[in-house]
Parts: structure tokens; C-alpha cells; sequence
């Protein structure tokens, strides 16, 4: 039971100092008898708050960057109308900043024997599971003197799912992808293609193409068409170590490298490509297999929403040993991790092998464009030994890069918002050099 302003105001009258009031026992009988009925009155007509039913409803996930609204139903049992102010407490990180005290207030009046619905409008910052925290009730007489206060515990859980910021990407990704597919002139071929169908050799065709037989049975020159190979394996490899901690501008590096593999998984499955996703550090984090394409993104965004980088060193041995017993066939495996070169050196290049014998390897890293700012500063001293160091960083680098790339490996190094273009790019290549 708390008392309010206008309670507490008249509740002092009693106690003033004798300098500014001296009033009698029968004056402060006078005065404070009317106003101790009228508190009692006003908590008896205040409507209990412990025998509310509270009950929640409404979205239970929601995109990073957009809004859920929950739902909660306050039921009055009792005879009393209840006035109350409600508090619907959730983690911090539910709101923007600045934004929750105004979010999670609101005032309520529900008459005797109904119900009311109070709308919460969550907008999170951070992804993962956000789960409700108590709700508080102050419930509040009809002369507002003295209140009633309690909280319920009422579950709910909404889901941050990543945002897919690169999915207006896809749009131009597939018109590249029917053009391998053969559905329009230019076609390919490799050892990753299979035969589609016949046509006229046209100027400019490749040679290796025509059919004979075909030629000899017909008046013009008949050439193969190819199509790129359907059906193959993907096996995208999420390096959740200490790595993927380090922010570039307002994200993880994790983030970035989760929208780039739902970029590829999105577009590898409407090759008709099967895709599996392994996310780890030391241990699996995460593990997505066997989904068919419709049921595949969903799948994705909900095992990478409650992802977060671990402050340990990736353990490559155990990561490639996963990787074969998750891929045990020939595929492209895409490891998502860091160009930095002591975890490279150290971790990935002396078990690097065990994957490029079987399998083919695409690594993409996530670069800094803070770096590459800097290595074209100049002005001052400052600026110049920062473009110094820029400029070292880069070097090593690349040489990394190139280290990869002697063993087979694709590297596709680009800043977070080139990221999934570049890696969806270096996927179709494979696919146009048949090496899918």
C-alpha cells in the first residue's frame, strides 16, 4: 500500500511545526479523523490486485529493426471497478533507447466483472529470445489517496530473428542463376553441368559443343546445350569463436556473416542445391540439416536468432572433424569466419587439407571499412602513421588470403553491406565453371 501525493500532503497538516501551525488534540483530531476515513474508504473501494487474472497473447518473434506487439488481458473478478496504472516490464534490450518508460506504462480501467486489453509494442535491438519480466499493478481508489499494489508473473517469450537485410539482393542473384540454368542464350559448361537440350549453333558458340549426330541428321548445325548440375550439397559453417565478437560499425562481425549465408542458402536452394548449416566454436552451437526448400529459411533464422559470438578460441581440428561427419560426401563447404592470421596459421591451414581433398572450399570474411578509410588518410602525423598501420594490416591480409588460395581455397574478403552479394557472385561462378 503506497500513498499518494495528495495523501501525503494532507497526512502532514498533523505534523507541521509548532512555529508555522499549534493546533490542538481536538484540532488534530478534526483534521486527521475526516481524512482517516476517507483513505479507508477509498483502499476499500480499490479493487484487489492479487485476484487478477492476467493472461497474454499476440507475436512470438519478429525481425531484428521491426515491432511485435503482446498482448495482455486484465480480468476483474472482483465487484469493485478497477483504476489502475500497469507497468509491463521487459529486458532493456526490447525497446530503442529512451523509449521504454513511455512503452511499458499505460493506465487501465476495467468495471467489475469484465476484462480489458492492453497493447505492449516491443521494438528490439538485439537479437535472441526477450521473455517478459513481472507485470506491476497499482490500483487506485475513487478518491486516488491510497492505492493497492502487486505483481504477476505472466510468461512470454518473442524471438528476434536476424533481419535478411541482403534479400533485396535475391531479385538479381536468380536472373543470374536462370542464365546458367539455361533458360535463356548464354549457357555453360564444366565438369559440374549435365546435358539439357539441342539447338542451332549460332556464331560465337563454343566448338567442343556441337553434336555430329545430331549435324548429320538435320540441314544446320545442331549444338549441346548445358545446364549446371542440381541436387549438390552446401554446407555453410558459422565460426561463432572470439572472432565474430569484433564489431564493424554498429554489429558483430557474426551478424554480417549470418546475412551472407542466408543470402546463399536462399539462392543455392532455389538452384536446387540441398543446404545444411553448422554453427561453431568448440562445441556445435547450432545444426540445421535435411530441410526441404520451403521449410529451409525459416529453419536458418530460427537456429542463427539466438546465436551469439563466445570469447574463445575456435578450435579448427574439431571444427573440420564436424564439418566431414556433417558432409560426408563431395560439397562446398562455405566457412564463414575471420581473415586474422594467427587463427588461419595456427588453427585452420595445418587441417585445412582433410577438407580440400574431398570437398570443394569457399571462405568469406567479413573486412573492416574503417581500415580502408584510414589507409587513405593524410594531413598530419596522426593520419599518416594511421594509414601506416592501415596499410600493414591489409598487407597481411591479402597475404593470408593468398596463403588460402594456394591450398584451393575461394576467398571472398568484403566489407558487411558487400558481403552477400559477393559471396552469392562467388557461388555462381563455381556453378558457371561447373565446379558444382
Amino acid at each position: 500500500m503506497a500513498l499518494t501525493g495528495r495523501a501525503a500532503l494532507l497526512a502532514a497538516l498533523g505534523s507541521l511545526p509548532v512555529g508555522i501551525w499549534e493546533p490542538s488534540w481536538t484540532g488534530i483530531l478534526a483534521v486527521n479523523a475526516p481524512l482517516a476515513v476517507a483513505c479507508a474508504c477509498d483502499f476499500a473501494l480499490a479493487a484487489p490486485v492479487r485476484r487478477l487474472g492476467l493472461t497474454r497473447s499476440g507475436d512470438t518473434s519478429a525481425r531484428l529493426g521491426e515491432t511485435a506487439d503482446v498482448t495482455l488481458t486484465v480480468t476483474n473478478p472482483s465487484g469493485r471497478p478497477l483504476r489502475a496504472h500497469i507497468r509491463d516490464a521487459w529486458p532493456p534490450s526490447s525497446w530503442q533507447p529512451g523509449t521504454e518508460v513511455e512503452a511499458s506504462r499505460q493506465r487501465l480501467t476495467v468495471p467489475a466483472g469484465e476484462r480489458r486489453r492492453l497493447t505492449t509494442r516491443l521494438r528490439p535491438t538485439r537479437r535472441g529470445d526477450r521473455q517478459a519480466d513481472r507485470v506491476t499493478i497499482r490500483s487506485y481508489g475513487p478518491l486516488r489517496l491510497i492505492s493497492r499494489q502487486g505483481t504477476h508473473k505472466v510468461p512470454w517469450t518473442v524471438r528476434v530473428l536476424p533481419p535478411f537485410t541482403s534479400r533485396k539482393h535475391l531479385p538479381s542473384k536468380l536472373a543470374r542463376l536462370r542464365e546458367l540454368d539455361g533458360r535463356t542464350s548464354v549457357l555453360t559448361r564444366g565438369e559440374g553441368t549435365e546435358f539439357d537440350s539441342l539447338r542451332e549453333y549460332v556464331p560465337g558458340d563454343d566448338t567442343r559443343s556441337i553434336d555430329w549426330r545430331a549435324t548429320a541428321r538435320q540441314t544446320s548445325v545442331a549444338v549441346r546445350t548445358w545446364r549446371p548440375e542440381r541436387d549438390r550439397h552446401i554446407l555453410l559453417v558459422l565460426d561463432t569463436g572470439r572472432t565474430s565478437a569484433g564489431r564493424v560499425g554498429d554489429a558483430p562481425r557474426l551478424d554480417a556473416s549470418m546475412d551472407a549465408a542466408l543470402l546463399l542458402a536462399a539462392l543455392a536452394s532455389r538452384a536446387g542445391d540441398r543446404v545444411d548449416l553448422l554453427a561453431y566454436d568448440r562445441r556445435v552451437r547450432a545444426l540445421v540439416q535435411g530441410r526441404t526448400a520451403n521449410d529451409l529459411l525459416p529453419s536458418l533464422v530460427n537456429a542463427m536468432a539466438t546465436l551469439e559470438p563466445e570469447l574463445v578460441e575456435t578450435n579448427a581440428r574439431g571444427l573440420t572433424t564436424t564439418a566431414l561427419r556433417t558432409a560426408p560426401r563431395s560439397s562446398l563447404i562455405v566457412l564463414l569466419t575471420s581473415l586474422d592470421a594467427a587463427p588461419i596459421e595456427e588453427g585452420l591451414l595445418p587441417v585445412l587439407p582433410q577438407l580440400t581433398q574431398r570437398h570443394t572450399v569457399l571462405l568469406a570474411s567479413v573486412a573492416d571499412p574503417h581500415i580502408a578509410r584510414m589507409a587513405t588518410a593524410r594531413g598530419n602525423t596522426d593520419a599518416i602513421y594511421e594509414a601506416a598501420a592501415a596499410a600493414q594490416a591489409q598487407t597481411e591480409r591479402h597475404r593470408t588470403a593468398e596463403q588460402l588460395r594456394r591450398h584451393g581455397v575461394t576467398v571472398v574478403d568484403a566489407t558487411p553491406d558487400d558481403l552477400a552479394p559477393a559471396l552469392a557472385d562467388a557461388y555462381l561462378a563455381l556453378k558457371a565453371a561447373g565446379r558444382l
